[in-house]
């Protein structure tokens, strides 16, 4: 079963190394030191550079985030890629399989209550979830990339354990797309067992074809 395909755990079997804690705090400070006008500069061109994403084209089912500590903003994207069509998700701490995300159904209606991170998700239901590998993308944030889909989180493992299956079932991956202000890019990362590469990023400048072989 999907379900159950599982990759080294973050902060369980594999402490995080200090060089990616100095990097990940760095980068978090960075992106909170954005002014609210550059913010919202950046989320608009964000949405430009996902509207005419290759990978967006044909996608129905998407999922995305709502912005903390200084993530850039997807919303904008999500209020004129409805008008095409598409059906968006947010992530939902799964309930029973400890680590991992579903994804339910995020509308203008959807009444949204702070996880136990303080994180604003959809109740979960149980049959209206959307199972990872029937997603055509995500869209999820990034504390840092490099040109090699490398990727740098906030370190809870979330994305890499739900997501461990498009390791032995490439087919079955959606196309995992991180977003970030450019000023996140670095040189290269150091990576760990656990991460699951990117297919591309896309930032308020640039939209970057990763250069990793992981999905090819």
């Amino acid at each position: 079963m999907l379900t159950n395909v599982v990759s080294p755990q973050p902060f369980e079997e594999h402490p995080d190394s200090q060089s990616r804690s100095n990097l990940r705090k760095a980068l978090r400070k960075k992106r909170r030191s954005l002014s609210v006008e550059e913010q919202q500069i950046a989320a608009d061109q964000l949405a430009l550079n996902l509207l005419k994403h290759p990978d967006l084209f044909r996608a129905r089912h998407v999922a995305v985030y709502l912005p903390n500590d200084g993530e850039i903003d997807p919303q904008v994207y999500v209020h004129v890629a409805r008008r095409r069509g598409i059906h968006f998700y947010l992530p939902v701490l799964h309930p029973v399989h400890r680590g991992r995300l579903v994804f339910s159904p995020f509308t203008d209606g959807t009444e949204l209550t702070a996880n136990r991170f303080g994180i604003p998700e959809p109740p979960f239901h149980k049959g209206l979830e959307r199972p990872p590998w029937a997603l055509d993308a995500v869209l999820f944030p990034l504390v840092g990339f490099d040109g090699f889909g490398g990727r740098l989180g906030m370190g809870g493992g979330f994305y890499d354990r739900t997501f461990a299956f498009t390791r032995i079932r490439p087919r079955l991956a959606p196309k995992l797309i991180g977003l970030a202000h450019d000023c996140q890019k670095v040189s290269e990362l150091p990576l760990e067992p656990w991460d699951i590469p990117l297919h591309s990023v896309v930032t308020d400048r640039e939209r970057y074809r990763m250069k990793s072989k992981s999905f090819r």
